[in-house]
This record gives C-alpha cells, structure tokens and sequence, in this order.
C-alpha cells in the first residue's frame, strides 16, 4: 500500500500536471498498476489490519474463545498461560482485545449534566510523598478533595485523620471558608468515615441536618458519578505537587491555600470558562450557610484519673489535675484539643497529627507537684487521752440527773 504522500503526490502529477500514468510511474519509480490504482481510488489510502491466520493463533483460538465465555474480563496473561502460550505476549494481547467485545457485556456509561448548585462531589486524596507529622515521624496524611460539579471550583485541605470526626470538621472547614455555600447534594464514595450499606454514621447524619442537603454515596463500580473529584486529584498530584517540600501539615495547607486561586483561574475546556467565574452561578443557586453551625471535631466525657491526661486519636494530652475525679468535655477540632469542666478550660493543646505522643503543658506537671505534696504532708494525729477523760458532770447533763439522784 503506498503512503498517503505519495497517493497526494500522483494525484497531483496526473491531474494539475498532465503527466501520464506511465510517466508518473516512470518519475516516481513504481508499478503503472499502483498509480492506476491510486487514480482510481475514491479516497485517501488506509490501513487496514489483516486477519490473522497464523497457525499458531489458529491453534489456541478455540481455547481463548472458551475462555472468553467463562471469564470475559480475564487478562491476556491469564489466558497465555492457561493456553501455553510461549509466543509474543504483546501479539496474543491484540488478538484477544480482537475476540473481547464479541464476549463482555456492555457498559455504557452516560453522560452526566449538573446544575448550578446541584452538587459537591468528594473524595480523599492521599499525596504520593512523606510529610513530617512531629516527634520524628513522617507519613501522608489525607487531603479531603471537594469540587463543585458546575463550576469545577475546586477547594482541599489536609487532615489528620480518614476518621469520621475529622472529615465532618473537613467538610464544614471547606463549605464555610471556601466554598462559602451549601450545595443540595454531597456526593461521596463509600467511605467508611461516611457510611457503609446505604447507613451515615451519626456524625455525619447530624450535619448534613443541620445544613439541609442530601448526602449521596454512589454505587459501587460507578466511577463517573464522582470523575469530577477524581480528575481533580489527578490535578493535584500533577500540578500542585511537583517540585514542593514541606515542613509539616501546616505548610503543606498553607501551600495548597496559596495555590488554589491560580487552579480556580484556569481555563477548564469542556465549559470554555474559569471556575472562579463559575462558581458565582453555583453560589447563587446553593443554600446559604446555617445560622448557627454545626458541631464538628471530637466529643467525648470521661472521668479525669490520677494520671490527669486524656486520649484523643492514639495521642495523650495532659489536663490540669485540679479536675482528678471529675467529669470532663474532651473537643478536638482539626488544630486544638480542649478540655472542660462547666465551662472552665482546663486544657488546650495544638493538635498532634503523630501518632502514639504524649503531650504534656509543663504547668500540668507543676501543678500535679504542688497537690502531691500538700497530699504526702503528715497530718497532726489527734491525742488518744483528750477525748476519753470527761466530767462526771457531762452524763449528769445528758441524761437529766440531779446531785441528790432525782430526775430533773
């Protein structure tokens, strides 16, 4: 078969030239059948894979085809090795891709239009780098992905945690300071720290209550409900991620915060418009942010023991002894532990994003110090004697009897 150059290239000898086939065939040292062809044909020359007839494929054929009707999906590696085949792998994956589509069912996959304000979708993208978390530990923190469908205004944050207290907090931190709305739907993954079998977990049923949306956890095996979010991620790692360090989780927010205008000003093709623009006709269309806000982070009581310290994620943070004994409120948001008493602070602690720490305010320990001693000082024992001798003039009195022994 000639190149689509040389079929140009005859055509325009014949035709704007006036050149004969046998002279064109003569400049252009090729056959007069392969010129008359070219003239003659309709279009442009293409190329058309031949069957295959090897006798080597024609052998394991029929095995692969049965193959095929058990297992549609199963990869060419699988089938070359319950065929034995030892040829080129690269050849038999071709044939099989060939033979697939005549065995795999369907998937079709609908193309989906949002609205303005319609949706947020979610998802949780875990940065392919090690990032110090404190006490000499180093590890790759969540970073929660939310992007408005419409727009494709795009917010993020790192957390500490995929538990659910921290992505509730995450969740509520984007809506109010980013996407500075409440879209209809959320839409998540089945994420565990959201819910599983068609079931929310309390926290997470008790803030989208308090912002009246919906909150939806696509199908499994559903991929394009949420490819929005998905691409962003894919976004991130290459465009944010490249040629960055990071100190810490605190950088690496700060970072991604400066970052995320200039993500917001580019250009997204499909909608030939930035999100940044966008986002006003998402903004206008959502509800508006609950007056009062929901309560995020975690929530505990517990009874302060001797050692006064308390436990939040893995980490121990001490607390003023002076509550040993009592009930206290244990909150920990997505930077602070705090803990009360009836509204008295007792402790408040930076969050720790490692694991295993012990975190200790050094008035803590001073304070454990001074009660433990006032504690261990001897206290004055009373003298045995001084309550034992008494007037007989005191039973007298007590039990109402006169000197000459009448009762009074």
């Amino acid at each position: 078969m000639i190149s689509l150059e040389d079929w140009a290239l005859i055509r325009r000898l014949h035709r704007s030239d006036g050149l004969s086939q046998r002279a064109i065939a003569k400049q252009l040292g090729i056959a007069r059948a392969t010129v008359a062809g070219a003239l003659a044909a309709e279009g442009p020359p293409r190329y058309e894979r031949p069957a295959v007839t090897s006798s080597a494929w024609l052998q394991v054929e029929p095995a692969v085809r049965r193959l095929l009707v058990e297992t549609p999906t199963m990869p060419a590696s699988v089938i070359a090795e319950r065929v034995g085949w030892t040829g080129s792998i690269s050849w038999l994956r071709e044939n099989i891709a060939r033979l697939r589509p005549e065995y795999a069912p369907a998937d079709p996959a609908d193309r989906l239009v949002w609205l303005p304000g319609d949706a947020v979708q979610c998802d949780l993208w875990f940065p392919p780098v090690r990032i110090p978390t404190g006490a000499g530990q180093q590890a790759s923190p969540p970073v929660l992905v939310m992007v408005a469908a419409y727009s494709r205004f795009l917010t993020a944050v790192m957390l500490p945690s995929r538990t659910t207290p921290d992505l509730v907090a995450g969740m509520w931190l984007l809506l109010r300071d980013q996407v500075r709305a409440v879209p209809r739907r959320l839409v998540w993954d089945n994420e565990a720290g959201i819910g599983r079998r068609g079931y929310l977990t309390g926290e997470v049923t008790s803030l989208i209550g308090v912002l009246g949306c919906r909150l939806v956890q696509c199908k499994p095996y559903d991929p394009e409900t949420k490819g929005i979010v998905e691409r962003a991620n894919q976004y991130l790692e290459t465009s944010f991620l490249p040629g960055r360090t990071f100190t810490g989780p605190a950088d690496f927010n700060t970072q991604l915060l400066e970052w995320l205008p200039a993500a917001n000003r580019r250009l997204v093709r499909r909608l030939a418009a930035q999100p940044a623009q966008l986002i006003e006709l998402d903004r206008a269309a959502m509800l508006t942010l609950p007056p009062v806000p929901p309560v995020t982070g975690w929530r505990q009581q517990v009874r302060l023991g001797r050692d006064y310290y308390v436990r939040v994620a893995s980490n121990d943070y001490s607390v003023d002894p002076a509550g040993i004994g009592t009930m206290v409120e244990v909150t920990a948001g997505l930077d602070q532990v705090m803990v009360t008493r009836g509204g008295q602070v007792l402790a408040r602690h930076p969050r720790c994003w490692a694991t295993r720490q012990v975190i200790t305010d050094p008035d803590h320990v001073d304070t454990a110090a001074r009660l433990r001693a006032a504690y261990q000082q001897p206290r004055p024992v009373p003298d045995p004697e001084a309550d034992l001798v008494r007037d007989l003039a005191c039973y007298d009195t007590a039990f109402g009897v006169t000197i000459d022994g009448f009762a009074s």
